[in-house]
């Protein structure tokens, strides 16, 4: 399905290639009003066209417009390597820091160690570039660097915090790097729901359960605790999820951790009922509606409560309670890896955690490289 998805991606880039100057023409124009979408499409011709002047453009551009910067980084991950040489390298080499946070980007995300540059990036002064190096350390499975890793956790910055202990846990640190992780995941703020996803599945089941706990005091916390429950993984919470399915709000959060316990393919399995009518959870055509989030769920299947506790009833036994499942199994090397060849996005997202946290130092699979590369990297993997 991914790899769809991306020949579509890859058709329409080919056909501003074709088109030649009067491609790049249109694709500069379209910078007039820059957004993630216009800026990845217009970094991607100009690598492959090997333009730098258009390229410093872009950077100007993103520099300006942080918003942005996701479609320039996507860009670097998106083309194939053999067109990054010599415009990495020379990202890395810049004096500007920016310049070196992209090029340490598009290391990480083919998966490349940039060497000393990302060791030396580490202590930069420049805090965007630190963090952006810590989490590559971890990304990469540089056990090698876990010593100055443990440093940054005192780091001034605190996204250099964060990424530091994000990139510990996931090299093995499970003592006082995991606590300082745990209390991510209890403040306000955009790295709260990644540090309580890697948390949770790097915490032994008895420790889970207390941060559970700790979101279940506010009723605030209520989807971050119907998600927690599925990374948790012990079957005793499936019970608790299948009534929170009779609420039209969570039904499709709490069909997903379902999932994530149990392995079922609510959709495939005819588990799911047709979505209810008139009810509307994202933008409207409301000029008087202040709701303009997107529907948080969307594309989640509604589950069918009465077949669902049916199925439950019948199949229960099969689980185990204190034993922390994942997709349908305890979690192990051998079903991790079949997840990541054939699990939905969020699955094989969580499925390659669980790998580096198996066997600390194993890379972070990148689960977001366009699937012709995942493809290639899987078949290696076995």
């Amino acid at each position: 399905r991914l790899r769809r998805l991306d020949d579509r991606i890859a058709a329409h880039l080919d056909g501003l290639a074709v088109a030649g100057d009067y491609g790049s023409k249109l694709l500069m124009s379209a910078l007039e009003t820059p957004g993630p979408g216009e800026v990845f499409a217009a970094t991607v011709r100009a690598i492959e066209d090997k333009d730098t002047q258009r390229l410093e453009r872009l950077f100007s551009v993103v520099e300006a417009l942080p918003e942005a910067e996701a479609g320039l980084t996507s860009a670097f991950g998106w083309v194939s390597a053999q067109h990054l040489q010599g415009t990495v390298s020379n990202l890395l080499s810049s004096p500007s820091p920016f310049h070196r946070r992209i090029g340490i980007s598009a290391c990480a995300m083919h998966r490349v160690d940039p060497g000393a540059a990302l060791d030396a990036a580490v202590k930069d002064p420049n805090p965007a570039l630190r963090a952006r190096a810590l989490r590559t350390l971890g990304e990469l499975g540089r056990r090698d660097t876990l010593a100055a890793v443990r440093i940054s956790l005192d780091d001034d910055d605190e996204g250099c915090r964060f990424w530091a202990a994000w990139s510990a846990v996931l090299l093995g640190d499970r003592g006082a790097t995991l606590e300082k992780l745990t209390t991510v995941t209890q403040l306000p703020g955009p790295l709260r729901e990644r540090a309580m996803r890697l948390a949770l599945r790097a915490m032994d089941l008895p420790h889970a359960h207390e941060l559970l706990k700790v979101f279940a005091h506010d009723a605030k916390n209520l989807r971050t605790l119907i998600q927690g429950t599925g990374i948790a993984g012990d079957p005793t919470y499936v019970p608790w999820l299948i009534k929170h399915m009779e609420d039209l709000k969570l039904a499709r959060l709490a069909g997903e951790s379902f999932t994530f316990i149990t392995g079922l393919d609510l959709a495939y399995l005819d588990l799911e009922r047709k979505p209810p009518e008139d009810v509307e959870f994202g933008p409207n055509d409301d000029p008087n509606d202040d709701n303009v989030g997107m529907d948080e769920d969307d594309s989640l299947p509604w589950p069918d409560v009465s077949k669902i506790t049916a199925w439950w009833a019948a199949n229960s036994s099969r689980f185990q309670s204190g034993v922390r499942y994942f997709m349908g199994d305890p979690v192990n090397r051998e079903h991790c890896l079949s997840v990541l060849k054939g699990g939905c996005q969020r699955q094989r997202i969580a499925a390659a955690q669980y790998l580096c946290l198996l066997q600390p130092g194993t890379p972070l699979f990148n689960t977001s490289a366009p699937a012709w590369r995942q493809q290639r990297w899987l078949a290696k993997m076995g």
